[in-house]
C-alpha cells in the first residue's frame, strides 16, 4: 500500500479536502500510480484507451478503494476503468479524476470579483464534452466547506464516491463526471468545518424534482429552436415610456384548471394555447407571471424561491416553459416575470447556511432575517451574492427570452429598518437607514439588464417615497423603467369603496395622485395583493348593494384607470369581476361570464385595451406631464372630475369625464380647448357593457361659451357612476 493510512481513512470517511491530489493517475517515482474509489467493485483494471492494454489495480478496502502502480509507463495517458461488479457485470468507464478542471484561473478571478455576468454557464451542472468524452461538469461556491461531494442517483447518494476539488482560494468546488446524462438527479453533500453534513440543491440548478425531495436535475436548457425572432427584434427598438403597456397579471396554477382531470392546473404547453387566445382577444400587450422560479411551498405563490435559475417543475420542463414564451411572442405578447431578489426561504436544502456559514445571507438576524415573512435577506455586500442574483435575472432573459421583470419587495431592500423597531436594525456606515449595498445592487442590475437586452422593462414594486426609483442610473436614479403606483391604487380604491353619498367629502382621493403622478414613471395597478386575505374581490369592494350596481361602479373605475396616465396592470379575474377572493389552489370563476354583469366588465376591459393602443394620447403622456391637463377637479358636490389627455398634435386630444353619483346629470357644462365636434368614444354606462345606455348619443358640438378657463364648452349628459371619453374630431 502506497497511500498512507490517514489519507486512506480520510478518503473512505469522505473527509479529504482535496481528493484530486490522490485520486486518478499521477506520476510516481519511476512509473505511475492510479487510485479509484468505486461502488460495488469486486475488481478493477486500468485500460489504455489507445492500446487497450490493461493494468490491474488492487483493492485496499472493502468500501471499494483501489490502488495500483504501473511501473513500465512514465507518462500519464488517457484511460478507462474496467470494473467487475459482485453480481458479475462488467462496466468500463472514464475516471472522473483523470480530467483537468473545467474552470480557468481567469474564470475564477471574474467569478470572485462578481464580474462574470454569465456565471450560470460555469457554476451549476453543465453538459460538456471534454477530450471527446461526454459528461457533466459540476461547480459550486462553498468557501467554508471542508469537503463537497456530488451525490445522486448515479452513486446511490453516497458522498464518498464523487468528492470535488476546491479551486485554490476561490471557494469554488469542481468536478467533471463522465458518462452522466440529462435527467439525472443530484445534490451537493457538504461537510462543514464543524463536521456537520448539509445536503443542498444546486443554487444554479436549471430543473428540480418535486417536493419533498427537491433534488436538482441535470438539464440541457440551450437546445430550443426559437421562432420569435420578429418579436425579439422589434422589442429591442421599443421605447416603452410612450408605448401602450397593458399587463395581465397571472398566477399560473389558479388561472384555469383541468376539471376533467382531477382539477389539476394547466401545463406550460396547455397554457400556451389557452392563455395566448385569451390575452390576444382581450388586447393586453403583456402577461406578467407571479414567480415561476422553483419554490417548494405552493402557498407562497412563488415568492419564496429556492431555484433562481429554474422554471418550476409543477407545470412542465424548461423546454415546455420556452414553448409557452415562444407562443406568446409569436402572438406579439410580451412576458414579464416576478423576480424576488429581496429574500429567500429558510428550507434546509436551499441557500440558507449553505456551507455551514451565512454564505448568501447575513450572519446577524438584524440584517439577515425578514421578520414579516420568516425569510433570509441576501448579503448584498458580497460580490459573489451580487453575481448570483444578477446572473439569475440575466439567465431568464438569455435562456427564456423574458421581456422584463417586476421586482418584488423593493422597499424592503432600500431600507435597513424596513418593518423593524428601534434596536432591531443596524445603521449603514454613515449612520443612516438606507441599505447602500442593496441600492447599488439594484442600480447594477438595471444597468446590466438594459445594457445586454435593450427593450426589456424593469418594474419596481415599491411603496415608499424613495426618490428616483424610475430615474436612469446615469442621472442619479435607481434605474427602473417603471414603478407600481401604490398610492394611487389605495386612494382610488378608498374612494370607490365608499357609498356614493359620502364621496363628495373625499374628492381629494381622486385628485391627489396627480400631485406626484410625474415624480416617477408609474404603472397604475390592481394586483393580486388587493384581492386576498379578507380584502374582498374588486367587484365586492365597490360601494354599492347589488351586483349590477357594483359592476357599474367597477366599470367606471376601470375606465378611469385606463384614461389616467401610467401603464396598466390588472390581476386575472378582476377583468371580469370575479365575485370571490382569489384562491391560489383553485380556479377563476369562469362560469360567471354567462352573466351580463361579468361579461360586460370583460368586454369593457377589452375595449379599453383597444382604445389604449388606438389613441396615442392615452400612452404618449404616461410618463410626460405634457400629456395631461386638468379641466375640472373641484366639483366635489357632483363628484365629477374632468381632464384632458393629449399629445403634441391637436387631433389626438381626448376629454375624460368621470361622474360618480347615482343621479344622471343633464346639460353639465365642461370647458374644452377646441371648438368643433367631440365624439363619444367610450361610455362605461353603455348597454354593451350592461349599463342603461344613458350618454351623449355618439358625441356633440361645442358652444362658444367660456368655461373652466377655455373659450369653448360642451353641455354633456353625465350617466350615473360612469367614466366617459370624448375625442376631438374636427373644427
Amino acid at each position: 500500500m502506497i497511500i498512507s493510512k490517514s489519507e486512506l481513512n480520510d478518503l473512505i470517511g469522505a473527509k479529504h479536502h482535496h481528493p484530486h491530489e490522490l485520486m486518478g493517475m499521477h506520476p510516481f517515482k519511476s512509473g505511475l500510480i492510479v487510485r479509484a474509489f468505486l461502488q460495488d467493485a469486486k475488481s478493477c483494471e486500468v485500460v489504455d484507451t489507445e492500446t487497450d492494454e490493461r493494468f490491474p489495480i488492487e483493492s485496499l478496502a472493502e468500501e471499494g478503494f483501489f490502488e495500483g502502480k504501473i511501473g513500465k509507463r512514465k507518462n500519464v495517458f488517457q484511460y478507462r476503468l474496467r470494473v467487475e461488479r459482485y453480481n458479475g457485470e462488467i462496466h468500463q468507464f472514464f475516471d472522473p479524476y483523470c480530467f483537468l478542471p473545467t474552470l480557468s484561473e481567469d474564470d475564477l478571478y471574474l467569478i470572485n470579483k462578481g464580474d462574470d455576468h454569465r456565471i450560470y454557464n460555469k457554476l451549476g451542472s453543465n453538459l460538456r464534452t471534454i477530450d471527446g468524452v461526454q459528461g457533466v461538469s459540476f461547480a459550486v461556491w462553498a468557501p467554508s466547506a471542508r469537503r463537497v461531494s456530488v451525490v445522486g442517483d448515479f452513486n446511490r447518494w453516497d458522498g464518498r464516491y464523487h468528492p470535488m476539488r476546491v479551486m485554490g482560494s476561490s471557494g469554488i468546488w469542481e468536478i467533471f463526471i463522465p458518462g452522466l446524462q440529462e435527467g439525472q438527479k443530484y445534490k451537493y453533500e457538504i461537510l462543514d468545518q464543524a463536521e456537520n453534513l448539509h445536503l443542498k440543491t444546486d443554487p444554479y440548478g436549471t430543473y428540480f424534482e418535486a417536493p419533498p425531495h427537491n433534488a436538482s436535475i441535470v438539464c440541457n436548457v440551450e437546445n430550443y429552436d426559437w421562432q420569435d425572432t420578429s418579436w425579439m427584434e422589434s422589442r429591442s427598438t421599443k421605447q416603452w415610456k410612450t408605448e401602450p403597456v397593458s399587463v395581465y397579471e397571472v398566477h399560473f396554477g389558479s388561472w384555469k384548471r383541468k376539471m376533467e382531470d382531477g382539477g389539476r392546473p394547466f401545463t406550460y404547453r396547455e397554457m400556451a394555447d389557452e392563455l395566448t387566445k385569451y390575452v390576444t382577444e382581450m388586447g393586453y400587450t403583456h402577461v406578467e407571471f407571479l414567480p415561476l422560479a422553483e419554490h417548494p411551498f405552493t402557498g407562497s405563490w412563488g415568492y419564496q424561491v429556492t431555484g433562481y435559475f429554474a422554471p418550476t417543475q409543477r407545470y412542465g420542463s424548461p423546454e415546455d416553459f420556452k414553448f409557452l414564451v415562444d407562443t406568446l411572442h409569436q402572438a406579439n405578447v410580451g412576458i414579464i416575470m416576478d423576480w424576488v431578489p429581496a429574500h429567500f426561504p429558510t428550507d434546509a436544502f436551499a441557500l440558507g447556511n449553505f456551507d455551514g456559514s451565512a454564505l448568501y445571507e447575513h450572519e446577524d438576524p438584524r440584517q439577515g432575517f425578514h421578520q414579516d415573512w420568516g425569510t433570509l435577506i441576501p448579503n448584498f455586500g458580497r460580490h459573489e451574492v451580487w453575481a448570483f442574483l444578477i446572473a439569475s435575472a440575466l439567465s431568464w432573459l438569455d435562456r427564456y427570452h423574458i421581456d422584463g421583470f417586476r421586482v418584488d419587495a423593493v422597499a424592503s431592500m432600500l431600507y435597513l429598518d424596513y418593518s423593524r423597531e428601534e434596536g432591531e436594525w443596524i445603521p449603514n456606515k454613515y449612520g443612516g437607514r438606507e441599505n447602500l449595498e442593496a441600492i447599488e445592487f439594484l442600480k447594477e442590475t438595471n444597468r446590466l439588464v438594459h445594457g445586454y437586452y435593450p427593450g426589456t422593462m424593469m418594474i419596481a414594486e415599491e411603496s415608499t417615497a424613495f426618490a428616483g426609483i424610475s430615474k436612469p442610473v446615469e442621472e442619479g436614479g435607481i434605474g427602473f423603467d417603471f414603478k407600481w403606483n401604490m398610492g394611487w391604487m389605495h386612494d382610488t380604491l378608498q374612494y370607490f369603496e365608499k357609498d356614493s353619498i359620502y364621496r363628495k367629502f373625499h374628492q381629494n382621493s381622486l385628485t391627489f395622485g396627480m400631485i406626484y403622478q410625474y415624480s416617477e414613471n408609474f404603472v397604475q395597478c390592481f394586483s393580486h395583493d388587493e384581492v386576498v386575505h379578507g380584502k374582498g374581490s374588486m367587484l365586492l369592494k365597490m360601494g354599492a348593494d347589488s351586483i349590477a350596481e357594483k359592476a357599474q361602479h367597477l366599470r367606471s373605475l376601470y375606465s378611469l384607470m385606463w384614461a389616467w396616465p401610467g401603464k396598466k396592470t390588472l390581476f386575472m379575474g378582476c377583468d371580469f369581476g370575479q365575485s370571490e377572493e382569489w384562491a391560489y389552489d383553485g380556479s377563476l370563476q369562469w362560469h360567471l361570464l354567462q352573466y351580463k354583469d361579468h361579461s360586460g366588465i370583460k368586454d369593457l376591459v377589452r375595449d379599453l385595451n383597444a382604445l389604449y393602443v388606438e389613441e396615442p394620447a392615452l400612452s404618449w403622456g404616461d410618463a410626460d406631464a405634457g400629456g395631461f391637463e386638468w379641466i375640472s377637479a373641484g366639483d366635489s358636490d357632483s363628484s365629477v372630475v374632468a381632464f384632458i389627455r393629449k399629445t403634441e398634435r391637436p387631433e389626438d386630444v381626448l376629454l375624460v369625464v368621470g361622474h360618480y353619483t347615482p343621479i344622471p346629470r343633464y346639460g353639465y357644462t365642461i370647458g374644452v380647448p377646441y371648438a368643433g365636434f367631440w365624439k363619444e368614444i367610450m361610455n362605461s354606462n353603455s348597454e354593451h357593457y350592461g349599463g342603461d345606455g344613458v350618454g351623449n348619443m355618439g358625441g356633440l358640438k361645442t358652444e362658444p361659451i367660456s368655461w373652466d378657463g377655455h373659450n369653448h364648452s360642451l353641455k354633456l349628459t353625465l350617466p350615473p357612476h360612469s367614466t366617459s371619453i370624448f375625442k376631438f374630431v374636427r373644427e
